[in-house]
């Protein structure tokens, strides 16, 4: 059932987990301790190096499904990366193998269902570890690289595909066998039991993870993904103006192609510049297709800073 309370830094770690117990797995994958005593969320998060405004999002997402971050810019990606990097460990080390050996324990083996059990099951966390692993192996580093400015050109998020729906139809299915076809003994039908209550959790949390995935990293991915393609835009247009040093490309230009610039940028048309300096329309396309060439530069914004730069303006005569 959904706690309709809204965590803030202010409330005491204490009572957040007291309220939902089942964060406390939360608290080892964003890499706080125990022992926090009667420290706020904000204190504990700041002890343990950890963004208190990222940590907030996810557990109020996670217990109560709130939250619309497709523009939250003050999501920390780094914060999220660890978080998710540490849920596939914690998921893949211990709780899947967990899982198993209470089947093991609680399945009579010799017994054709119990093993066709256990084969499901490991059918099961083969296809959860091959996700998990693809994401560490594919999905992390590129983001790993977007945070430092240099991401990969042949990735994006768009090619991050789920594949829970396939696997969550099969724990389905296991359930249900263990559930109709397996009637135990006092003592293994507990033991079942007890097994049976774990892998529902388990479920539980794997659709968490999967939403918070979808709804919180992906979204951050994405504006990371604008600000990169951004960053080269601006690179590429202070290469343009800059490559070689001021000066070097005017030099390179004819001095009618330097006065087809200046009335370009001075906000003069084709003809207008055609009859300002004596020559056809015509004879103005093919300087203005010879600047582009030489310069690489196509857009009148990009000519305005390159006369700038260059010294072929002074900024004040320019229409900004």
């Amino acid at each position: 059932m959904k706690n309709q309370k809204m965590y803030e830094a202010d409330d005491k770690m204490i009572s957040l987990i007291r309220d939902n117990y089942d964060l406390l797995q939360s608290l080892g994958s964003f890499g706080i301790s125990l022992g926090f005593g009667d420290k706020t969320v904000k204190e504990t998060c700041e002890d343990n190096n950890v963004d208190t405004y990222t940590f907030l999002a996810v557990v109020n997402f996670t217990i109560n499904g709130y939250g619309d971050f497709a523009n939250d810019e003050k999501i920390s990606v780094s914060t999220l990366l660890h978080y998710l990097e540490a849920c596939h460990a914690y998921f893949l080390d211990f709780q899947l193998p967990y899982i198993r050996r209470e089947l093991t324990e609680s399945l009579n083996e010799a017994n054709s269902l119990s093993r066709l059990i256990l084969r499901f099951y490991d059918e099961y966390a083969h296809e959860i570890r091959q996700h998990m692993k693809y994401e560490q192996k594919t999905l992390f580093p590129y983001v790993d690289s977007l945070l430092v400015g240099n991401p990969t050109n042949d990735y994006n998020v768009e090619t991050f595909s789920k594949h829970h729906g396939a696997a969550d139809k099969k724990l389905r299915e296991l359930k249900l066998l263990m559930i109709k076809y397996l009637p135990q003994d006092a003592l293994h039908n507990n033991q079942l039991t007890a097994t049976l209550h774990d892998i529902y959790e388990n479920e539980l949390w794997l659709q968490q993870h999967a939403q918070v995935e979808d709804n919180i990293f992906v979204p951050a991915i994405r504006r990371l993904e604008l600000q990169a393609k951004q960053n080269d835009v601006s690179k590429n247009i202070s290469d343009m103006v800059f490559k070689g040093g001021a000066g070097q490309d005017s030099d390179a230009l004819s001095e009618r192609e330097r006065d087809v610039i200046i009335a370009l940028v001075q906000g003069m048309s084709n003809k207008e510049i055609a009859e300002h300096l004596f020559i056809s329309v015509n004879t103005v396309i093919t300087h203005r297709r010879n600047i582009a060439r030489k310069l690489q530069i196509h857009s009148p914004a990009g000519l305005t800073i390159y006369a700038i730069v260059n010294n072929l303006v002074d900024i004040s005569s320019v229409k900004l």
